[in-house]
C-alpha cells in the first residue's frame, strides 16, 4: 500500500508539499499540484478516507503530549488548554513523554484506535515525514516547540528576539562578560535562544567566549552546578542568561554561596516567568511567556481542526515581555 513518502518521491516534491495538496492549500503552484494529484492517482493513494470516516464518531477526548509534568512552566499552558476543552465539551488526557519518541508513538496510537480525536504536541522530536503523515489524517497542533519543516499549525513566541532582549538588558547595564546556561536537545526554542544570545553580544560589540556557554537540563541543580563552574573561571562572567527560570535561580544561589552580591557583583536573567521567579529573593528578572494564552489558542485551533472548521496551516506568534526585577537592578 502506497504511503505519503511514495507519492512525494513519484511527484518529485517534499512530503510537506503533498500534505499541502491534500489539505487544499493555496500555496502550491498549479503545475506542482497537478504532479502530486497525478502521483496520487497512479499510486491509488487514499490516506484520509478510513481514518477520517472513523473520526466522525468523536470521542470528545484530546491528547496533550508534554515532556514532563514536573516543569512548572507547563502548568499554566495546560490550564488554558483544559479550560477551552471543557468549555467545548472535551476532556484532556495529559501524556508525560520524557521527550521519548517511542513513548509518544504509544500515546498517539490512541488516535489510531479511535480513543481520542486530536493531539497537541508540546515538544515532539518526531521526524518531519512522520509528523506530516500523522497530520494528513488527524488534527495535530504544535505548541511552544515545533518542527518548522512541517505544515502543521503551531503556536509559540519569538524565542530569538526574547533572548536578544534579555541579553541586551544585561549589556545596557554595562555587563561585558555574560555567561549562558542552555541545554543539549533538539528543541527549536533552545537553538533560537542561543542565536538571540549570540546576536545580542555581537550587536553590543562583545566577543563571544565559547567557554561561557554551559549546558544543563532546565533544573535548579544544573543551574547551581554550572554557575559554580562559570564563577570558578580565572575571569568569570559578571552576568548570566539562562534559558529557564529554575536554572537562573540555581545560578543566583551559586553566586551567593561564593560571596557575590546580587545584582552588584553578579546579575541573572531567566526565561518563562514561572511563579517561583517572583517569590525567590532576590526576585528574578525574566522573559514572560503568555503561557495561559498559548494553551487557550492551541486548544481552540485543535478543536477547529477536529470540527473541520480549520484545516489550513497557521503560525501564531504571541507576545513576550521582559520583566525586570531585583536580580539585575537594585
Amino acid at each position: 500500500m502506497a504511503n505519503i513518502q511514495d507519492v512525494a518521491a513519484l511527484a518529485g516534491v517534499s512530503v510537506a508539499t503533498v500534505s499541502r495538496v491534500l489539505n487544499n492549500s493555496t500555496s502550491v503552484v498549479p503545475g506542482t499540484r497537478d504532479r502530486v494529484l497525478s502521483a496520487i492517482r497512479e499510486l491509488n493513494y487514499n490516506p484520509n478516507l478510513t481514518a477520517r470516516n472513523l473520526r466522525r464518531a468523536q470521542t470528545k477526548m484530546v491528547l496533550v503530549l508534554l515532556p514532563t509534568v514536573a516543569n512548572p512552566f507547563y502548568s499554566r499552558i495546560v490550564k488554558g488548554m483544559e479550560d477551552i476543552a471543557h468549555k467545548n465539551g472535551y476532556n484532556v488526557m495529559l501524556c508525560n513523554t520524557n521527550s521519548d519518541p517511542a513513548r509518544e508513538k504509544v500515546y498517539l496510537e490512541l488516535l489510531k484506535n479511535r480513543l481520542a480525536d486530536g493531539a497537541v504536541l508540546m515538544s515532539s522530536d518526531f521526524e518531519t515525514e512522520y509528523l506530516m503523515e500523522l497530520g494528513s489524517i488527524w488534527p495535530i497542533v504544535q505548541c511552544c516547540e515545533y518542527n518548522e519543516n512541517t505544515t502543521l499549525s503551531r503556536i509559540s513566541i519569538n524565542n530569538e528576539q526574547a533572548a536578544y532582549k534579555a541579553v541586551e538588558h544585561l549589556t545596557k547595564l554595562g555587563h561585558k562578560r555574560i555567561g549562558m546556561i542552555s541545554a543539549k536537545n533538539n528543541f527549536i526554542s533552545t537553538a533560537l535562544r542561543e542565536k538571540g544570545y549570540k546576536r545580542a553580544l555581537s550587536d553590543a560589540g562583545i566577543a563571544l567566549d565559547p567557554g561561557f556557554i554551559m549546558y544543563g537540563d532546565y533544573g535548579y541543580k544544573s543551574g547551581l552546578r554550572l554557575t559554580t563552574q562559570l564563577l570558578s573561571l580565572e575571569n568569570p562572567p559578571s552576568a548570566l542568561f539562562a534559558i529557564s527560570d529554575m536554572m537562573a535561580i540555581g545560578g543566583i544561589k551559586a553566586a551567593i554561596q561564593k560571596g557575590f552580591s546580587i545584582p552588584d557583583d553578579f546579575a541573572a536573567v531567566g526565561f518563562d516567568n514561572i511563579s517561583f521567579s517572583s517569590m525567590y529573593s532576590p526576585a528574578l528578572t525574566t522573559i514572560s511567556q503568555p503561557k495561559y494564552d498559548m494553551g487557550c489558542v492551541a486548544m481552540e485551533l485543535l478543536l477547529k481542526g477536529i470540527s473541520g472548521e480549520e484545516t489550513m496551516q497557521k503560525t501564531i506568534v504571541l507576545e513576550h515581555e521582559l520583566i525586570i526585577r531585583e536580580s539585575t537592578v537594585n
